[in-house]
């Protein structure tokens, strides 16, 4: 008999945006069916133990969709007008599952909802903005979206907004590159925090960084980036970085794309050993300690390691972190505990 599977919660996934770009192409995708374009299905998550995540909701520019985008040095800007149609449909999206599930997804609200979730088998679907471009800077689509489950926001993609100023997809690269916070990003920072609204700073340049570092109440967060030291993309956290989200008793989730865990910043080479994975989370550890490290896929967005090649394979992962030598209770953490976690000691 095989051991149960250790459930995964996953900090970042672009799972929705696929979804909608096949609704807006007229060939929608049924998210209950297995579909070898997605990392994330209901079948896969099953197979993987995916139990929930951060689904985010980001706005690819016009004409310009898929994961290709980030092979792009330089990225286009969208409109506000644009970009909140645009969620409005991914949110739209998340009902429509959630309603056509039996009970299989449950969009959650708080920590209590997930947990109740996971234990029901449900998946756990937290809605979260990558890239603010659908917040007007009066925040009045953030309350409306507030009030039906958004829970988490990165201020920017790698793009600039009217709030910041994401980095772009160079390699190598560092992430100082270009200007902190508008006044309209400061404004969001302490509307988050009053609203216990995570702020996710994955994508954001190093003065962005700093500027929510001495502004924000709350500990610092990455969704889905890794260490800059070990692959040097300007998505990825210096150690620097690193220190002070420790010190803020923040956490990074592990992105799985290749080109943030690879030394050469190849972003199409599935052909990546799992060790890569290892080594970053064995730097993250060091530096946040074992309640700091968790996952942030990057699934639906990115290329992954062919050894583990969609949620499904999320096992794989779990069972290298065991060979590794990581213990039971470490790997938990890892692999869920930290994120409910977080969410708990920030009033989500």
């Amino acid at each position: 008999m095989s051991e149960p599977l250790i459930p995964v919660f996953d900090g970042h996934n672009d799972t929705l945006l696929g979804l909608t770009l096949a609704e807006r192409e007229g060939k929608p995708i049924s998210f209950f069916e297995n579909n070898q374009g997605f990392h994330i299905d209901l079948p896969k998550a099953q197979a993987g133990g995916f139990a929930g995540g951060l689904f985010a909701m980001f706005v690819p520019p016009v004409n310009n969709t898929g994961r290709e985008l980030e092979l792009h040095e330089k990225t286009t800007p969208v409109d506000q007008a644009y970009a909140l149609e645009f969620t409005m449909h991914m949110v739209s999206a998340a009902l429509r599952l959630q309603g056509a599930s039996n009970g299989a997804v449950t969009i959650c609200r708080s920590p209590a909802e997930i947990k109740a979730a996971m234990s029901a088998g449900s998946i756990a679907l937290v809605l979260h903005i990558e890239g603010a471009e659908a917040i007007d800077p009066d925040f009045h689509a953030l309350e409306v979206l507030h009030s039906v489950g958004l829970r988490s926001i990165g201020p920017v993609w790698s793009r600039p907004n009217i709030f910041a100023h994401g980095v772009p997809f160079t390699f190598p690269g560092t992430p100082d590159q270009g200007p902190g916070l508008s006044a309209e990003g400061r404004d969001l920072v302490r509307l988050c925090n009053k609203k216990s609204i995570m702020i996710d700073m994955s994508h954001l340049n190093e003065n962005g960084f700093w500027d929510i570092q001495k502004l924000s109440s709350a500990p610092l967060v990455a969704t889905h980036s890794n260490v800059h030291a070990l692959s040097q993309t300007p998505r990825n956290l210096t150690d620097k970085q690193l220190d002070a989200i420790a010190e803020s008793k923040g956490v990074v989730g592990l992105n799985y794309a290749v080109g943030f865990l690879r030394e050469d910043g190849d972003m199409l080479n599935a052909d990546t050993p799992i060790e890569r994975m290892l080594n970053h989370l064995d730097h993250l550890l060091t530096k946040l300690g074992e309640n700091g490290v968790a996952l942030g896929s990057d699934f639906d967005g990115c290329t992954v390691p062919q050894t583990i090649g969609s949620s499904a394979g999320n096992p794989t992962l779990i069972e290298a972190m065991r060979t590794h030598g990581f213990g039971l209770e470490l790997i938990e953490k890892i692999a869920y505990k930290n994120w409910i976690s977080l969410f708990e000691r920030t009033g989500m």
